[in-house]
């Protein structure tokens, strides 16, 4: 459960930055229940396959909630439209921990969508390390009757729902002023 949650993490940092980012945006998905296999290396994760009940408002809301706390651990935020879909390029800190992040996104974000992301941690007690994460997602159909927009259901059936966010921020540990 603990590497899940730290792929999560990881995840959740991929989203921090995208969806805070200047002028430029990503699109909104399309409306529905989206599965999301994550793919790590650099460690022993393994693959892991997520699904995400979602609306435009709960995207559009994801990224707002995030923004705040983008914007006290994240130095750098940048997002840039490509020819073939969007980059992302990040700094962010917490608990002692810097990670370095560069993502491309790939796909239409009405059936599928691809992020292949690398990473660069230095801190902690790990140390410094690399990771190369891709995110394959693809669209199911309409969510199931027992979803609600938000809903996220993890690998074992944990349900949790995105729009609590702002109660994980209370979690993370407080930045030492600089």
């Amino acid at each position: 459960m603990t590497r899940q949650l730290a792929l999560l993490g990881s995840a959740i940092c991929l989203v921090l930055s995208a969806g805070t980012a200047g002028a430029v945006e990503l699109p909104t998905r399309k409306a529905g229940l989206w599965e999301m296999k994550m793919v790590r290396s650099g460690g022993p994760m393994p693959e892991m396959t997520m699904q995400h009940c979602t609306d435009e408002t709960t995207d559009k809301e994801m990224s707002t909630a995030a923004s705040p706390m983008a914007k006290e651990i994240c130095s750098k935020q940048d997002i840039q439209k490509t020819a073939t879909g969007y980059v992302t390029d990040s700094v962010c800190s917490v608990a002692g921990v810097t990670v370095q992040g560069h993502a491309e996104i790939t796909g239409d974000f009405n059936s599928a969508y691809t992020v292949k992301s690398t990473s660069h941690a230095e801190g902690g007690k790990a140390g410094a390390h690399d990771t190369t994460m891709t995110i394959e997602a693809k669209w199911l159909g309409a969510c199931k009757a027992d979803q609600k927009p938000g809903d996220m259901i993890m690998p074992g059936g944990m349900k949790m729902n995105i729009k609590d966010m702002e109660k994980l921020n209370g979690l993370l540990p407080k930045q030492q002023p600089k």
